[in-house]
């Protein structure tokens, strides 16, 4: 069997053992859904095809490398300002090593700030409601979701896993448990538009058309998770609904709160990779203190590796690049997306053919881990008290299902490339 027809059949296995997964942890056997399933998978195809296949489409991602550029480079005049050359200001001495000037918290993560300020603009001047609009309507037609989980499910992928429910507070209540389990599933399985280019820099040099790629991943974490959350928690998915707004006021109104909204989650991103770093050195010295494996120190790298191997190999990733490609995904699930592209940014070159790199970058494409776990369940319990006692047990499941719906994007990059 050649290499090539290996590597398709690979994720198409992915794919069945992805959805038998869910169907196994359902809670209702029976009301498994073959309609469902179909319309999931075709959607997800649509949607890469459509965008990562078509000529005019694939000019258009390759283009959005210029907002990448021009958005990093205003975030640059501002952050400069303010901090001067750890900002990327202009540096006031000689230097001998220029990589050592740049600094992740002043010059790069600032972008969170001003995305979350521009994207609160967006949706005062009803630009991104148009384009969520459209994508509910997609949902509504294909998977028969009712309008208030469409709309919260299209708006994810611009606001995020907490903010987007807020356009539908006051149908929260009155949501049934499916509709609730799909919100939970698809904020895990994408990520928020107000870290799109932050993650777009990091893989500039990783991948062409890095943005286009995490938006095209976020977009077909749509229905790959409401496949996954509809396979383990089924039910009615129907709840209409009346789209509220944001409350903005005015353009400037939207732009204060947006900046405030991403000063928050600057100094959460912030918090995060302070703590989660250390755990990590923490647990890399206790795991020192084993005996060798292999001729080497075991790390909670390798060890991750080893564990994650089987499942990125199912994703289409060869299996003498899945130890790597497994730590990358492991690191993922721990830790956060941030460290994995990190990492994945950080890899020497040719550790992964860039058909598997790909691949990863579908995989890692999502906020499913513990962490974010944490701050779904406290905001969704803010946002509906009387229902903490049902949130918490589906956040769990969530993180499941977030990461086996990343897992069906990542088999159907490796089914189309």
């Amino acid at each position: 069997m050649s290499d090539s027809v290996l590597n398709h059949l690979q994720p198409l296995l992915g794919i069945a053992v992805i959805v038998a997964i869910a169907w196994g942890l359902s809670e209702d056997r029976r009301a498994f859904r073959f309609r469902l399933v179909a319309s999931a998978l075709g959607l997800q195809a649509a949607i890469a095809v459509l965008l990562l296949k078509l000529p005019p489409a694939r000019q258009a991602l390759l283009g959005l490398n210029a907002i990448v550029t021009a958005l990093t480079e205003a975030t640059r005049a501002g952050a400069g300002f303010v901090f001067g050359y750890v900002g990327g200001g202009p540096v006031p001495f000689a230097v001998t090593n220029p990589a050592a000037l740049t600094s992740f918290a002043f010059g790069l993560l600032p972008l969170v700030i001003v995305i979350s300020a521009l994207s609160a603009l967006l949706w005062y001047w009803r630009i991104l409601p148009a384009v969520v609009g459209a994508l509910a309507f997609v949902l509504r037609k294909t998977l028969g979701l009712g309008g208030a989980v469409g709309l919260g499910t299209g708006a994810t992928i611009f606001l995020g896993m907490i903010e987007a429910p807020l356009l539908i507070r006051p149908c929260l209540p009155r949501m049934t448990r499916t509709e609730l389990f799909i919100l939970m599933t698809v904020g895990l399985a994408s990520v928020a538009g107000t870290v799109f280019v932050l993650y777009a820099s990091i893989l500039a040099n990783v991948v062409p058309s890095a943005l286009g790629h995490i938006l095209v991943a976020s977009m077909m974490a749509m229905p790959g998770g409401v496949l996954m959350a509809r396979l383990i928690v089924p039910g009615d998915a129907a709840t209409e609904n009346v789209p509220s707004d944001l409350g903005f006021r005015s353009s400037m109104d939207a732009v204060a709160r947006g900046t405030e909204d991403g000063l928050k989650v600057y100094l959460q991103v912030l918090a995060l990779l302070i703590v989660m770093l250390a755990l990590v050195s923490l647990a890399d010295q206790m795991l020192a203190l084993l005996p060798h494996a292999g001729g080497a120190p075991l790390t909670l790298e390798r060890t991750l590796g080893w564990l994650f191997s089987p499942l990125v190999w199912l994703y289409g990733v060869p299996w003498r690049e899945a130890a790597v490609a497994g730590s990358l995904m492991g690191t993922k699930a721990v830790l956060n997306e941030l460290v994995a592209f990190l990492q994945l940014a950080g890899l020497p070159k040719d550790t992964l053919d860039p058909r598997s790199t790909l691949i990863m970058i579908y995989a890692l494409c999502g906020f499913a881990n513990l962490g974010s776990v944490g701050i779904l369940t406290a905001g969704l319990s803010a946002l509906m008290p009387e229902r903490r006692g049902e949130i918490v047990p589906l956040a769990l499941k969530a993180l499941v299902s977030g990461t086996l719906a990343s897992g069906l994007s990542a088999c159907m990059i490796g089914l189309l490339t």
